[in-house]
């Protein structure tokens, strides 16, 4: 099953990020520390501003902040808060040259403002977002709202606190949304032809998903 929640044994063993954490912190918070979880982590900042130490640097960081921390490094620390933040760490063991990461959201919209360049599907949709396959894995850490996500052909109700895990080559969509969703988006280790971005059938050649990564 490719939906998952966060904290350590809770991914699917074909996973290169093993563990996920997403931390909300309210404005004027003390100090808060992450304990180093993986050989490789990443944090991105869904929301609020606050001030972030890593590998021996201090930074201000805003929502979309995006920070790798160095093979060897201690953890990440979140020293000061300006508002209220929320946090996403992703740990595991991801190679050097990774795919994208940063933020997305997606919400319903009328029938006359969809307009969808991913490849077709069966299934009723009600939003801009594309049905699409990566040379990668990807991870949609939720951590806002709810919707019906769609991965290897099955639908999966998912809200705030899920993580939606889909293997290389393998069709993903967003179709439904219930409540607004702010997510975040993390490609791990380009494959294959090592594309980058939405891949579609109908551009790229037909897909071939990693028929193990289920």
């Amino acid at each position: 099953m490719p939906v998952f929640r966060a904290g350590p044994g809770q991914a699917p063993a074909w996973c290169e990020m093993r563990q996920f954490d997403i931390v909300r912190r309210p404005a004027g918070a003390a100090r808060y520390d992450f304990g180093r979880a993986g050989p490789r982590e990443k944090l991105i900042v869904g929301e609020g501003a606050c001030t972030i130490a890593a590998a021996g640097r201090e930074q201000a960081a805003a929502a979309g902040a995006n920070i790798d921390l160095p093979a060897g490094e201690g953890g990440f620390s979140i020293l000061e808060v300006a508002e209220d933040t929320t946090l996403i760490r992703m740990a595991g063991h991801w190679g050097d040259e990774v795919g994208g990461s940063g933020l997305f959201s997606v919400e319903e919209v009328a029938d006359g403002e969809r307009e969808d360049r991913g490849d077709p599907v069966p299934y009723e949709k009600r939003t801009r977002f594309d049905c699409h396959f990566h040379d990668c894995d990807e991870y949609w850490i939720l951590f806002a709202g709810s919707g019906a996500a769609v991965s290897e052909g099955k639908r999966y109700e998912v809200a705030s606190g899920d993580c939606v895990a889909t293997g290389m080559g393998h069709h993903h969509d967003f179709p439904v949304v219930h409540e607004p969703v702010r997510a975040v988006y993390f490609e791990t280790t380009m494959e294959g032809e090592r594309r980058r971005g939405h891949l579609w059938d109908h551009t790229h050649g037909r897909a071939e998903p990693r028929v193990e990564r289920v």
